[in-house]
């Protein structure tokens, strides 16, 4: 059965919406272009998802598709593996907790397809006999969130977050979708557990987390935070306005604490697992979603951003990576921009894509992402070879990818080390 696509169109609009709000927010004076980073790492990255596209649904579908990048010099792989309220691998926590240790949908049953991408993505070897790993960063696509008819919450209705008006239902396009309670002791063990068995299971190279790793803020009125809020202010209640600065910065704060703990225990477990984040630019994660990354990354929560920068013109995508808080961290963790490659009924002309590429590394970005694998040929107007012979000219070269972890240093300090 194939799904609709829905969740990138919907934030991308939702984004659109929120630069109009703030467009008279600053923006740092454009910088002189730097040169092209003289680091040889580059972030090239694709996400797969089981929206709008089949690579996932059959085994040598996916063979190929990993074979294709690899061909063409791609290194690194999101792959989502919590969507639908199900995991796309097989869960014994999911099993234990929702009933299913697997996503129900025909293609996917008798399989481990994390498993499939870590064995095709990690031994590959170049033309020249070396050996090149592709790097596997499985992505918790949904963070917090689940269809609204999901057996997640309907087995766990008491999870659940409300609205001012108790209102649970949260509309993306025409689906109905509800969202687990970010502040609930029981919903963060039980996301922590995901994570972890992901992380000591599998040979992943890290994890990638999203907007969805908080919650839309006009949520958070159900009984439990409610009384969590009166707890640690006298008996006040949350105030009525979900944009009131300091509630927004309650939770906010609330979630970067679970995001912490969640680093914290996933470096005990494999200290080489870093933590990618995926996120939309500041105002909209924080103030539409009380994802707070630039905090995480000043906290050090972050070895990895792939900043989400889905526009057409490209003032506005260069624009975009003029912020603070983008320039401050690319100053000590790899940056990455993502390039909308299209959506199932949005075309991006081949063009679009070669210029917010040729963008990034003019201003030394640490490389760029793709979403999503379809839209790189197989929905576009250009034929596939066409779009592909583009891709093989990007990357006319195989590189690694960048890892603070492994030596990578931002460019200025690469550049004074040498």
């Amino acid at each position: 059965m194939r799904r609709k696509f829905f969740t990138p169109l919907a934030i991308a609009l939702f984004s659109l919406a929120v630069i109009l709000c703030f467009s008279s927010v600053t923006l740092i004076a454009a910088p002189t272009p730097p040169k092209p980073n003289s680091n040889s790492a580059e972030i090239r990255g694709v996400w797969l998802t089981n929206i709008d596209s089949d690579v996932l649904f059959k085994r040598d579908r996916l063979s190929q598709a990993i074979q294709t990048l690899h061909q063409l010099n791609f290194n690194t792989i999101y792959p989502t593996i919590w969507n639908w309220g199900y995991t796309l691998y097989p869960s014994s926590i999911a099993a234990q907790t929702i009933g299913r240790s697997l996503d129900p949908t025909p293609g996917l049953q008798g399989r481990d397809i994390l498993q499939e991408i870590i064995q095709q993505g990690h031994p590959q070897m170049t033309l020249q006999g070396d050996r090149q790993r592709m790097g596997v960063i499985p992505w918790f696509e949904f963070g917090f969130m689940a269809p609204a008819d999901s057996e997640l919450a309907k087995r766990h209705p008491q999870w659940l977050t409300r609205r001012y008006n108790n209102k649970e239902i949260w509309l993306e396009g025409k689906h109905k979708r509800v969202w687990l309670n970010p502040f609930h002791p029981e919903v963060q063990q039980f996301i922590q557990s995901l994570i972890l068995e992901v992380v000591t299971k599998y040979d992943i190279d890290g994890i990638q987390f999203d907007d969805h790793f908080g919650l839309p803020s006009e949520f958070g009125y159900d009984p439990f935070t409610v009384n969590l809020y009166q707890q640690e202010h006298q008996g006040k209640k949350p105030p009525s306005d979900p944009q009131d600065s300091e509630w927004l910065r309650w939770r906010a704060d609330k979630i970067t604490a679970f995001l912490k703990q969640v680093f914290q225990t996933v470096k005990q477990q494999k200290p080489n697992c870093i933590i990618s984040i995926a996120p939309n630019p500041q105002r909209v994660s924080y103030d539409l979603f009380l994802a707070d990354w630039a905090e995480w990354d000043k906290q050090g929560l972050i070895e990895e951003l792939v900043l989400q920068v889905y526009r057409n013109d490209l003032k506005v995508f260069l624009s975009e990576l003029q912020y603070p808080e983008v320039q401050a961290a690319r100053k000590h963790i790899p940056v990455g921009i993502g390039i909308l490659s299209g959506l199932k009924g949005k075309y991006v002309p081949w063009g679009q894509i070669q210029n917010q590429v040729q963008v990034t590394r003019r201003y030394s970005f640490a490389g760029v992402s793709f979403f999503f694998y379809e839209t790189l040929w197989n929905l576009a107007k250009e034929s596939p070879q066409k779009r592909q012979l583009g891709f093989q000219k990007i990357f006319s070269l195989p590189v690694n990818r960048p890892n603070t972890l492994l030596g990578w240093q931002p460019d200025h300090l690469s550049r004074n080390a040498s």
